[in-house]
């Protein structure tokens, strides 16, 4: 099977991707969840005209001489109107959250007051409106104000409260499973036997896919063997994922048995190598409504390739309106040698120039085994198939890493 250009593979990895049902969750677990449907508010905020101050509520035809004397016929507090009409010469006590009395158009602030027993003197002269919230300057009821497609963040839950909202639409979570295959595989703690090595990619594939939204699982370390490999495929079906990633076992060795595991079980390969570096040996299928994203075992290449198409894939799955990574422009720290025919995702740490533009730096080793230089790295610099030589200072296109 020939390479197939990154494009066509995340457009292969996203095809018929549906969105995943609809539920109704309570407002305190809709955080960071997907919104299904628009969200209209249910009430007007504020619901009337408040003061936005401690002071008294007047009319502003009595201030036309300063200082003047206006009675005091009552209070106004939040939650507690004064329904009495103010007639001239009169004035309101009223705090902040207070609905404006009838009859009032103006507050005077407090400190540009004196009381004087039943009376208030206004010292300082004010203009009409002055010192009032008006009754819907927030919103009004109907307007929406969260659309489908949103991750909610948490002031959109205090806003969807204030729409009187208890809950919310959102898509239903997905569900990642992730499978580690190799017989070399110990996990983190053990001591490992000579030829043995530590998992890792695991780790950061589940924090990657719950940072964007899914719920993930651990589906263990399989062996190198097809039946073993096989029957772990079949569990992961069985469980009801989403998403399966698998990570080793993708290549074209003797022992690399992801491919034939999944040609047994009738997995429709849409491809299996992919002009990217580093991530080559990267595979997609699907298994009944099961979807497979086999990713390479060198842990610089399992993490690129899972953040390339595993997030874009939740991301459809619960069919959020920013799908596709965000590209942006900057420019390089160093210096970069011409490309070959993959389409490389260079690690680099990013620094702001003295005129705010991103200055790339990639890091020194690109060798696709180094966890070290993935951890320190803040963003991938994109470099197209046949890219020539760039100097540092050239343009570059990167995709910020999550932080």
């Amino acid at each position: 099977m020939a390479l197939m250009p990154v494009a066509d593979a995340l457009a292969a990895v996203l095809a018929g991707a549906v969105p995943l049902p609809e539920e109704q969750v309570a407002l305190p677990a809709a955080h960071h969840r997907v919104l299904a449907r628009d969200v209209a508010s249910l009430r007007t905020q504020p619901p009337a005209d408040m003061s936005a101050m401690d002071g008294y509520a007047v009319r502003a035809a009595d201030l036309r001489t300063i200082p003047t004397r206006l009675r005091v016929i009552g209070e106004a507090a939040a939650g507690t109107p004064f329904g009495t009409v103010l007639g001239p010469g009169e004035a309101v006590r009223i705090f902040t959250g207070g609905v404006i009395p009838p009859g009032a158009d103006t507050v005077v602030i407090q400190e540009d007051t004196e009381r004087d027993g039943d009376s208030v003197i206004v010292k300082e002269a004010i203009a009409e409106g002055r010192n009032i919230r008006r009754a819907g300057i927030d919103f009004r009821a109907g307007d929406v104000l969260l659309r489908a497609g949103r991750r909610l963040v948490d002031r959109d839950l205090s806003l969807a409260a204030g729409m009187n909202h208890p809950s919310l639409p959102v898509r239903r979570r997905p569900r990642v499973g992730v499978l580690a295959t190799g017989d070399e595989l110990v996990p983190p703690g053990t001591e490992p036997l000579p030829g043995q090595i530590v998992l890792s990619n695991g780790f950061a594939l589940h924090a990657l896919a719950r940072h964007e939204g899914a719920d993930s699982i651990d589906l263990g370390i399989a062996k190198d063997t097809l039946e073993q490999t096989t029957a772990a495929l079949r569990r992961a079906r069985d469980s009801g994922v989403d998403i399966l990633v698998t990570t080793g076992g993708a290549s074209v060795g003797d022992h690399d048995l992801i491919h034939a595991a999944l040609q047994a079980e009738g997995v429709d390969l849409a491809f299996w190598k992919i002009a990217l570096r580093p991530g080559k040996p990267m595979m997609h299928g699907r298994l009944g409504a099961m979807r497979v994203i086999g990713l390479p075992g060198n842990p610089v290449s399992s993490y690129v390739c899972g953040f390339l198409f595993m997030v874009p894939l939740i991301r459809a799955l619960s069919a959020r309106s920013d799908i596709h990574h965000v590209i942006e422009t900057g420019v390089l720290g160093n210096d970069l040698p011409a490309n070959d025919r993959r389409q490389d995702y260079l690690r680099a740490r990013l620094a702001p120039r003295a005129d705010g533009i991103a200055v790339a730096t990639t890091v020194s080793h690109q060798d696709s085994s180094l966890l070290a230089n993935l951890a320190i790295a803040d963003a991938l610099v994109l470099r197209p198939p046949f890219a020539p030589a760039a100097p540092a200072g050239a343009p570059c296109e990167f995709i910020r890493l999550p932080a």
